[in-house]
């Protein structure tokens, strides 16, 4: 909904993701805020919002093979993990981050259409387990093969980031390369349901056998559907293993893919801002019942700090139900509703 008076003369000014100048202006002051950042934030809070950039470019995927498709995926985290791995592997050979980046996408995108073949036979539940085998089966072949390859149960170190020559190890560096990647991926995250095989892949989600009847071909968009998320997946690995400069399988478990998708749902399952609102809203609900504990544990307090920061998942756990029993359709409904009221105001919604 726009406000009154907002109209449009040309078809290319009507499709903008920002149409007004209002939404433009808001969004500018959002870049600039991020880009002045690391003048006023410690390393700590530059490093959480680093580690929620990652998360943001993972949970994006799923937004393409879940929210779009809807392709149940709960091994988000294996992919990301392909993706770091494949990253570390490639750095090694002394390839440029521009060439590791997208090859270690590709190479996620690849391994994830195995996994994506019995779309075409089943959905719902049963694709859940399939995609649940991936989970499963990626720390065992990791393990399983030698350790020469990539790295076995030790893991593997990655080589240091370095563009045009420069070693970039600071937090700030760090944050920088996570804030462009995010930058890149949310364009293409916001324009994909504009595009032909986006509106495909909603075409797939709402009636298979509709769609297939209009001439969409729908097994190669479930496979697709896979192979777009698994490309952000793969983005998101390859930061990773710049960001920790170590990989290891117990560094991607199905508990982190299960908490992919809950972000996703939390923030709104259809829409790539329940992505941004879920990461955000979780990510900081995380870091201030930690620091809420951390503080505890300073002050003296007679709970151990495992039991605290064990109660801190259990609180969390609860702020993201409560979250969803008052707004089931995630925040990017109530964002939705908000923004309808303000730009009304004064005159009432109904």
């Amino acid at each position: 909904m726009l406000p009154t008076g907002i109209h449009f003369e040309r078809y290319a000014a009507e499709a903008r993701i920002l149409k007004t100048r209002r939404a433009q202006i808001w969004a500018a002051a959002l870049v600039v805020l991020l880009l002045v950042m690391p003048q006023f934030a410690g390393n700590y809070l530059l490093g959480v919002f680093t580690h929620m950039f990652i998360t943001l470019m993972a949970v994006y995927g799923l937004f393409a093979t879940v929210g779009m498709a809807g392709q149940i995926n709960i091994a988000q985290s294996a992919f990301v993990g392909i993706g770091a791995f494949a990253a570390a592997k490639l750095s090694g050979y002394g390839l440029p981050v521009f060439v590791v980046v997208p090859l270690a996408a590709v190479i996620t995108g690849l391994v994830s259409i195995l996994f994506a073949l019995p779309a075409a036979r089943v959905k719902g539940f049963y694709l859940a387990l399939t995609t649940l085998a991936a989970q499963v089966m990626f720390p065992i072949i990791i393990l399983a093969l030698p350790s020469s390859w990539l790295g076995g149960l030790v893991g593997m170190p990655v080589e240091p980031l370095r563009i045009a020559g420069i070693r970039l190890s600071s937090p700030t560096q760090l944050y920088y390369f996570a804030l462009i990647l995010v930058a890149i991926l949310t364009v293409a995250a916001f324009n994909l349901p504009r595009s032909r095989f986006g509106r495909a892949l909603m075409a797939v989600r709402d009636n298979d056998i509709v769609a297939e009847v209009m001439g969409i071909p729908v097994l190669k968009m479930k496979i697709l559907a896979f192979f777009a998320g698994s490309l952000f997946a793969g983005v998101a690995g390859a930061c990773t293993a710049y960001f920790l400069q170590f990989v290891t399988v117990d560094s991607f478990t199905l508990f982190d893919s299960v908490w992919y998708l809950g972000m996703l749902i939390v923030g709104g399952i259809h829409s790539p801002v329940g992505a941004i609102l879920g990461v955000v809203f979780i990510t900081a609900v995380q870091e201030g019942l930690h620091w809420g504990a951390t503080a505890i544990l300073h002050a003296g307090g007679a709970a151990s700090g495992g039991m605290l920061f064990a109660l801190t998942s259990v609180a969390l756990g609860a702020a993201i139900l409560i979250a969803l029993i008052f707004e089931p359709r995630g925040l990017a409904h109530r964002w939705a509703v908000l923004r309808a009221a303000f730009q009304l105001w004064p005159f009432p919604r109904n």
